[in-house]
């Protein structure tokens, strides 16, 4: 038994831990949601990673990411985040693309490497193509809906686009797809209303919690493990 994943090995078996070593999972967006469900996924044993984000670390990302300090502003996040996978464990192997995901950049990634795709990125266009890319590969992909404006993070839930409700972005993507004949997308979104900012000149920018995509990042990691090791975690439990 590794000492560093002994805690959770505990409970998942080590044949489930040998199953997340091997995988590969892509991120999509490593800001407040992103971010949180990479320091979940390493910490927890995938140790093949990609992470995919453009943006770089700036002051107002101090409230809610886990890779922004003041001595990592300035910097791209994906350099940040891999100093700290690699910091987590050295062994992992860390892929990172400096891009923002679109359909004129989806030809840089195969989606056939991945046995797991995590979308955390902001607009509908790349969402949309990130879920048709997927399924195209046959692909487990999860999809975070909005998670800024909102104070109240035990609104997540886990569930079908066609299953949601409140959330306006998912109102957005249930329609989108339903135009393609996408079907069977898993998504993360909260039921709670959206709150509007106080500060009405600054009404297009949403506002956002420590609490809350973090929250939403750690339920994405959770789903992701509970997915990749749910075969090799029966099995030793019903051996139990």
């Amino acid at each position: 038994m590794s000492e560093q994943f002994s805690r959770i090995e505990l409970l998942l078996g080590n044949e489930s831990i040998e199953n997340l070593h091997k995988a590969r999972v892509a991120v999509f967006g490593v800001g407040g949601v992103g971010g949180f469900t990479v320091e979940a996924l390493v910490r927890s044993g995938i140790q093949h990673i990609d992470i995919i984000d453009n943006d770089t670390v700036c002051l107002s990302n101090l409230n809610r990411q886990i890779i922004a300090l003041h001595s990592t502003i300035g910097k791209y996040k994906v350099d940040v985040m891999k100093e700290r996978i690699l910091d987590i464990n050295p062994e992992a192997e860390v892929n990172v693309y400096k891009c923002f995901y679109l359909p004129e950049t989806k030809n840089q990634f195969d989606f056939t490497k991945y046995d797991y795709v995590v979308d955390a990125v902001d607009t509908v266009t790349a969402k949309l193509q990130l879920i048709i890319q997927a399924k195209e590969a046959g692909t487990k992909i999860i999809s975070c809906m909005g998670a800024g404006n909102k104070l109240d993070p035990t609104q997540f839930e886990i569930t079908d686009i066609s299953k949601t409700s409140v959330c306006p972005l998912a109102r957005v993507m249930r329609q989108e797809c339903k135009k393609r004949g996408i079907k069977d997308v898993k998504v993360l979104y909260s039921k709670e209303k959206s709150l509007s900012p106080l500060d009405k000149e600054h009404k297009d920018i949403p506002g956002s919690t420590a609490f809350v995509p973090s929250v939403a990042g750690l339920i994405i990691a959770g789903e992701i493990i509970k997915d990749l090791t749910r075969e090799s975690f029966n099995k030793i439990r019903s051996q139990s």
